[in-house]
């Protein structure tokens, strides 16, 4: 087994990747200045002799008496929400330096160790696609200074790094492209789409969707995919590669509301109260035969099954 170092490791994706590491025997290491995660998702694994802690910002350099096989760089402010506090919008300079100096300081601190890594990018790097599905060789129809390129144009120079480390250092590293995510451990006061439809629904307030709905979104449980991205950090012949990781399922958010209130068999209105953000994407969905091919890899957990997961974790926080 290896001795994992997880940046963002008390975030939604970073903490439930870290349950899942500890279940499989690794040692794990999460690296987290807090800062949108919470300390709460990495309660349970604090009596753990597998697992350490250090409170760290990862634009700076990893403390020199810590050591790895393998870092996944999961350390951002997560994509978006256009009101939320804990957005990239409010931690505009946060988001691109984690996702650029970050990622220089651990792909410098892996290459030292002689360890994998893994960079996650996103799906928003493909912008407003004008290619659908998305597939890995799509090089995105994006704005460069835009609302969202302080996140956007971060990943893609991310990308830029990790590639520089891959080609020019010979650093075994890859990239996962991942689609929208949902499940336990996502804060409460994350207000992306499907959070904000189910706190909205469980409590019998109107349902706001941006725009006319039509927009279409592709929603992957968080099961699945902390499986795809171990799958691309230990299986062979993945290095330098790039695989979208997401669920290729599309339903439109006006869909998506009906399902949700559906299964909470709340009142709530659904209500068309907010104008389209600038640049939001009007269809998303990943191309993810890469992953069939390379990873043996596609998601197993229905909509309605992931959802009702969700709704029973937000009921209980």
């Amino acid at each position: 087994m290896s001795k994992v170092l997880i940046a963002g490791g008390a975030g939604f994706i970073g903490s439930n990747l870290a349950k899942k590491l500890l279940a499989e025997g690794h040692e794990v290491i999460v690296a987290d200045n807090l800062t949108t995660s919470s300390g709460d998702n990495i309660e349970e694994f604090k009596d753990n002799s597998s697992f350490t802690f250090i409170n760290h910002d990862v634009t700076s350099t990893i403390p020199s008496e810590i050591t790895a096989d393998a870092v996944f760089h999961m350390a951002s402010p997560a994509s978006p929400n256009h009101h939320s506090k804990i957005s990239y919008h409010a931690l505009a300079y946060e988001t691109m330096m984690v996702n650029t100096i970050g990622t220089m300081e651990l792909a410098k601190f892996a290459h030292h160790n002689n360890a994998k890594f893994l960079f996650a990018s996103t799906s928003e790097i493909y912008g407003d696609p004008l290619e659908h599905p998305q597939k890995e060789e799509y090089r995105g129809n994006v704005s460069t200074t835009g609302p969202r390129a302080v996140y956007d144009e971060a990943k893609r120079f991310g990308e830029t790094i990790t590639s520089y480390y891959w080609r020019e250092k010979g650093l075994d590293a890859r990239i996962a492209r991942i689609f929208n995510t949902y499940g336990p451990n996502m804060h409460k006061d994350d207000l992306r789409m499907i959070a904000r439809f189910i706190m909205q629904a469980v409590e019998n307030q109107p349902i706001t969707i941006f725009g006319d709905g039509q927009q279409t979104r592709s929603l992957c449980f968080i099961d699945d995919l902390v499986e795809g991205l171990t799958r691309l950090m230990f299986y062979d012949n993945t290095k330098a590669e790039i695989v979208n990781l997401g669920n290729p399922e599309e339903h439109t958010v006006n869909e998506y509301a009906q399902i949700v209130k559906r299964l909470t068999g709340s009142s709530s209105e659904i209500v068309h109260s907010e104008e389209l953000p600038q640049d939001d994407p009007l269809r998303r969905s990943p191309d993810i035969t890469k992953a069939k091919k390379l990873l043996s890899w596609q998601p197993n957990v229905g909509l309605e099954e992931g959802l009702l997961k969700m709704i029973e974790y937000i009921k209980n926080i």
